[in-house]
């Protein structure tokens, strides 16, 4: 069985539309009585938007109701899906503590519940019978001011059983009237020893060079191959790995064809510009990691040379991924927690 590392999935995005519909039904009847049915939650739920905007008001949604008291309910299931769906051996899972938090706190104390919500999301994903490797990405915000950002830099640096990295969320669009100031954060976590990583370079509008050089890796980064090709050797120099995510691209309207990423495997493959192929939300697409892979070979966008060198890239490039946890050491431990035999089956 094939194992995957995935490098870039959003907390909230990850929750597939039917376990939160069920959630809505059981808890939340404000939010259901809103749909005359499943089906119509769905397709309001998956649906392409017209703009990077407007997909992420979608999480909104998620973020009200993932809570301290709901988030086992969701992460357990997130992590359920991932080892049987998906065969997921390492993710690294990305949201802003902050977003979680309850909004009639006042801004301090919000702060403070943050460490809160990183332990519950940290015991909620390390599950023995769903033996993956896990750690969090904490998500930095466009819409949060200097100080909660600061603070959920610090809350990183300080928690790093349960966290491997920072990263910059809320759309690159809207990066540029505060880009000296995430500069001087992602400073001040390089300065703490962090990893980063950082939406950058996804839309024509969120090209920011200088925050390139700041980042271990660039979450999406299509904009650079398509339209800044002479960026590609310094990425390449910097062993910085690109985290694509196809089916992304054409819900929020960035790209109106799959094929126009061929141009940008491509492009990074003669530059020798590492890729990770991940899902972003695969709750919001119904779609997961296999079928992302599935979907670039069978619109002949890479071959299965480059479908390899973009698995292993993506254990590369984990932030939180060591050698005795490789794949093959992960599918040794699965089997060695099973019987010998199925009745009537041979395991082996």
């Amino acid at each position: 069985m094939a194992l995957y590392a995935e490098l870039h999935r959003h907390l909230g995005g990850s929750v597939v539309p039917r376990i939160l519909w069920r959630y809505f039904q059981r808890s939340r009847e404000d939010l259901a009585s809103k749909f005359d049915a499943y089906e119509d939650f769905e397709d309001f739920y998956t649906r392409p938007r017209n703009t990077l905007d407007e997909y992420l008001e979608l999480h909104t949604l998620v973020e009200s109701v993932q809570t301290d008291e709901t988030l086992p309910y969701f992460v357990y299931r997130l992590m359920r899906g991932a080892y049987v769906f998906e065969n997921l051996a390492y993710l690294e899972l990305r949201y802003t503590p902050y977003l979680r938090t309850p909004e009639h706190l006042s801004q301090n104390d919000r702060i403070e519940a943050m460490r809160s919500i990183v332990e519950v999301v940290g015991r909620a994903s390390q599950l023995g019978e769903y033996p993956i490797v896990t750690s969090q990405i904490l998500c930095m915000h466009s819409r949060l001011p200097m100080e909660v950002n600061r603070a959920i830099v610090d809350l990183a640096a300080q928690m790093p059983q349960y966290v491997c990295g920072i990263d910059l969320a809320g759309g690159d669009n809207h990066y540029g009237d505060r880009l000296q100031e995430f500069i001087a954060l992602y400073e001040y976590a390089r300065s703490l020893g962090l990893n980063t990583t950082g939406h950058l370079y996804e839309t024509p509008a969120g090209c920011h060079p200088e925050l390139l050089p700041l980042l271990m890796r660039i979450g999406h980064g299509i904009q650079i191959p398509l339209k800044h090709p002479e960026l590609l050797p310094e990425v390449a120099r910097r062993g910085q790995c690109l985290e694509v995510c196809p089916t992304t691209y054409l819900k929020t309207g960035t790209l109106q064809d799959l094929h126009q990423l061929k141009v940008v495997f491509d492009r990074c493959f003669e530059a020798g510009v590492d890729i990770a192929i991940c899902t972003d939300n695969a709750g919001l697409h119904n779609v997961r990691l296999p079928f992302e892979y599935e979907s670039l070979l069978t619109h002949d966008i890479i071959g299965f040379e480059e479908l390899q060198a973009c698995q292993d890239a993506a254990f590369r490039h984990a932030f939180a991924w060591k050698y005795e946890q490789r794949p093959e050491r992960i599918l040794n431990q699965v089997l060695r927690s099973q019987p010998d035999t199925v009745p009537g089956v041979p395991l082996y």
